[in-house]
């Protein structure tokens, strides 16, 4: 009989905001958001269920978190404190002897396959589930915090898993019900699909990944080479295997267009959603980037890329869009339709150092 992987998502439920409930017994219960306050010109990065109640996300300006929820508690980010509360928690999670990758500082796939050898998927799930059971007791026990735990056979449904009884939720998606499970989600619910993409699918019909799951065409006519990848994520299939180095190198988005555009408002949207992505997770790993990179594929399928570094950093939304504006913009680089658009950073280090002088605002309609 075939090895079934056994693969657990770990993520703490609002870890930062958590965390100052936790220090502050009378934030409990109380919509608190970290990050810059509502009149700075800064960026949430977490927010208590309270808080998300009223539409507050992580990586929203702060100006737009005030006005949703005047009410909420803003605290300026103690990371080094969030850093010492990670290393306890991961150290719980490895004392359980699982292989680990820790994808940010609250969050972790774990491969308990070797660990939990069964002599059918069944009881290997049985006993991941006592597994995940003693992991959120002793976190919540010892660290008085809560995680939500997803199980499945891959990265792709794990993460799905957990993200699916948030807070403090405890999910499995058993490998023969994976199709089913999905049917019903929404086309976003899948890694890789932002918001430009999920108006690309709207556009044709698709608005869940059941509707993914009965295209009868070829997604490469909507989002280009990816289609295939799609296709296999729609059916619960990924093969991605757990990165056991820890060193996150260059972060980068891109977006394959439906159509070939040089469409100034389509540009800047894509640009803007990519920026956003990335902050988040420069946020999340608190990074700094020192280099920002564009790059752009044409109908004939030729690729330039061009970047801008310096000795100063750049980590927020606003200045990422700006410099790949700057980017475009100065290397005239929509000179004609575009098939691909995409946005990267490299060159990162720990949050903290001064941020990137930009060189150039960009005219409006640049990018």
């Amino acid at each position: 009989m075939a090895t079934v992987r056994i693969l657990l998502h770990l993520d703490m439920d609002a870890f930062f905001a958590s965390v100052e409930q936790r220090d502050q017994p009378s934030l409990r219960g109380k919509p608190v958001i970290v990050g810059g306050s509502p009149t700075s010109r800064g960026v949430v990065s977490a927010a208590s269920y309270e808080a998300r109640r009223f539409g507050v996300r992580s990586a929203m300006p702060s100006t737009t978190a005030g006005r949703l929820c005047p009410q909420g508690v803003f605290l300026r980010p103690r990371m080094e404190r969030y850093a010492e509360e990670s290393r306890e928690i991961f150290r719980i999670v490895a004392e359980s002897g699982v292989e680990l990758e820790k994808v940010s500082v609250d969050e972790a796939y774990l491969d308990a396959t070797a660990l939990l050898k069964a002599a059918d998927p069944e009881q290997g799930v049985c006993r991941a589930l006592v597994l995940a059971r003693g992991l959120k007791r002793r976190i919540r026990e010892e660290r008085d915090l809560t995680a939500s735990v997803g199980i499945a056979s891959n990265k792709l449904l794990a993460k799905i898993a957990s993200d699916y009884g948030k807070p403090d939720g405890l999910c499995v998606i058993p490998d023969r019900d994976r199709v089913a499970f999905l049917r019903p989600m929404p086309a976003r619910a899948l890694h890789g699909v932002g918001r430009v993409t999920e108006e690309i699918l709207a556009r044709a019909g698709i608005r869940t990944i059941g509707d993914l799951q009965d295209h009868p065409g070829d997604l490469r006519a909507l989002v280009g080479s990816w289609g295939p990848v799609l296709r296999r994520f729609s059916m619960g299939e990924d093969d991605r295997e757990l990165s056991q180095d820890d060193t996150v190198k260059s972060i980068s988005s891109e977006t394959t267009f439906r159509n070939d555009t040089e469409h100034r408002p389509t540009l800047r949207s894509a640009l803007k959603e990519q920026a956003e992505e990335i902050a988040e997770k420069l946020h999340r790993r608190r990074l700094e980037a020192q280099t920002v990179q564009v790059k752009v594929r044409y109908g004939d399928f030729s690729t330039l890329t061009r970047q801008y570094s310096g000795d100063q950093s750049v980590s927020e939304a606003r200045d990422l869009y700006r410099l790949g504006c700057w980017l475009l913009g100065r290397e005239r680089l929509v000179n004609r339709p575009l098939r691909l658009l995409g946005l990267g950073v490299s060159g990162l280090r720990e949050s903290g150092g001064r941020q990137l002088v930009l060189p150039l605002s960009p005219p409006p309609t640049s990018g």
